[in-house]
């Protein structure tokens, strides 16, 4: 973020002063440092804030801070590289402040912490719990390994959807196409000819054609209308929040976003525990990834479970946090003793499970799409062109 700064020097006098900083607190901070007397700061919102705000690349900064401290660096040396190097002047702010907290002393991860728009928790107690066991490198490496699993699942569910979003998509442009162009010319041309001898859908199609030729600017006024009205409801939370749950609630869909979910509740679990964290704090943190109302208040009450000596399986298994096969791994891993990577594999067996769906979804879905758009696109045609035919058999 940039702040303009009113200030004061003896030497310089009253003059403004422009900075780039994490936050006002920040900005403020930054300005005594340099031994300015701060009169007011205001935030400015420039043509890149107002249209985009940069997001902060978090796993090319672990890669990058892994490879300069396995490289032989300290850490002020490190984040004082990163700092330079910044591609972004948000980011180079942040990197700034974090530099600033850890030369002051703080530890690393309460110096991450005071960047919470750049830092998440959960890479904030992986580096925490690392602080712990003295292998700062080991939390960095297994955030990592944590965010390109993550990564993996979600390109591969990207992946999938392309082709049947182009077929859709080239399939709805030729619809538009001949309803826009082709039908209402067909209309000029059976203009002539008395409409009750048509057939019914046949007469619709004219009349649409005949209504699209007289009042093509209000009906695309109106279609862009609608296209804004739903983008400006799709970013309600209240309108995003009523689609998750009527989402949720369809039979096999439903089913399949609750186990992605559970794989990234179990994968961000197996990270903490393998950090050092204890298994109430851990559920709390993961508990908190989760966007499904009802799985975050089962975290919750499993929480409350562990805390009072029940088991974790019973537990998961009570309030629907894991599926049979889940529950009968997390006994196991409760009985060995090795949570984490009990985690790991449930986690993996989820992800699994999900790819074995979209596979199956998309063999399924792919061949009724195109089956559903020829029926569209071909039946529009014959609609256009059965007049013809009617009236070349009753010359004949």
């Amino acid at each position: 973020m940039r702040f303009e700064l009113m200030v004061f020097r003896p030497a310089t006098g009253l003059r403004p002063l422009v900075l780039d900083a994490v936050n006002e607190a920040a900005a403020r901070e930054g300005a005594l440092r340099d031994g300015y007397s701060v009169l007011s700061v205001t935030r400015l919102r420039n043509r890149e804030t107002a249209w985009r705000r940069d997001r902060f690349d978090l796993p090319l900064f672990c890669q990058e801070l892994l490879a300069l401290i396995e490289a032989g660096m300290t850490l002020v040396e490190a984040f004082g590289l990163l700092a330079n190097r910044a591609r972004t002047a948000s980011g180079r702010a942040v990197l700034q402040q974090v530099l600033a907290g850890i030369q002051r002393g703080e530890s690393v991860s309460r110096a991450l912490d005071a960047a919470p728009d750049a830092f998440s928790p959960l890479f904030v107690a992986s580096i925490r719990a690392s602080e712990r066991s003295g292998a700062l490198t080991n939390g960095v490496r297994s955030f990592l390994a944590y965010q390109r699993s993550l990564d993996a699942v979600r390109n591969k569910v990207v992946s999938a959807s392309v082709y049947p979003c182009i077929l859709l998509v080239a399939g709805v442009l030729v619809v538009v196409f001949l309803l826009s162009y082709v039908v209402p010319r067909f209309s000029v041309v059976y203009a002539g000819l008395d409409q009750t001898q048509l057939p019914l859908m046949s007469q619709l199609l004219m009349q649409w054609g005949q209504a699209f030729s007289a009042h093509s600017g209000a009906i695309f006024a109106a279609f862009l209308g609608c296209l804004l009205v739903f983008a400006m409801l799709a970013r309600l939370p209240a309108v995003r929040a009523a689609v998750q749950r009527w989402l949720w609630q369809l039979p096999r869909l439903g089913e399949q976003i609750r186990t992605y979910q559970l794989a990234r509740f179990t994968r961000t679990l197996a990270l903490l525990l393998k950090g050092g964290e204890t298994l109430p704090s851990a559920l709390g943190l993961s508990g908190s990834l989760l966007r499904q109302a009802a799985l975050q208040e089962g975290v919750i009450a499993a929480k409350k479970d562990v805390d009072e000596g029940q088991g974790l399986a019973d537990a998961f298994h009570r309030h629907g946090l894991a599926t049979e096969v889940g529950v009968r791994l997390l006994s196991v891993g409760e009985r060995s003793g090795a949570l984490d990577q009990t985690m790991e594999r449930i986690a993996a067996f989820y992800d699994d499970e999900n790819a074995r769906q979209i596979d199956l979804f998309l063999r399924t879905f792919e061949p009724l799409l195109m089956v559903f758009m020829g029926l569209v696109i071909g039946g529009i045609v014959i609609l256009m062109y059965l007049p013809i035919f009617q009236l070349a058999n009753s010359i004949q």
